[in-house]
């Protein structure tokens, strides 16, 4: 692996996992009033539009980061829906 490829994963891993503290701050809380909708929605938009850049040149950091990112975003919309 190149130090190319190093970077990507390093950085895929930093930016999915730092959605791993509010998914679970939400669940925990039951809670998600402060979580804006036009966040979630920009940015699902945007990961969403990355995983299909990722699969189009076939880059598996960035298809990786923006598929486990998309994922914790639902969960943390799916949770807003539930505990406003």
């Amino acid at each position: 692996m190149d130090i190319l490829y190093a970077t990507g994963y390093i950085a895929a891993f930093c930016s999915t996992v730092a959605f791993i503290p509010q998914v679970w701050q939400t669940y925990r809380t039951r809670h998600a009033h402060d979580i804006s909708y036009g966040m979630l929605l920009l940015l699902m938009t945007g990961m969403t539009l990355w995983f299909i850049y990722g699969l189009v040149i076939w880059e598996p950091p960035v298809i990786l980061a923006n598929g486990i990112t998309l994922i914790l975003l639902t969960a943390i919309t799916a949770m807003k829906i539930r505990y406003p």
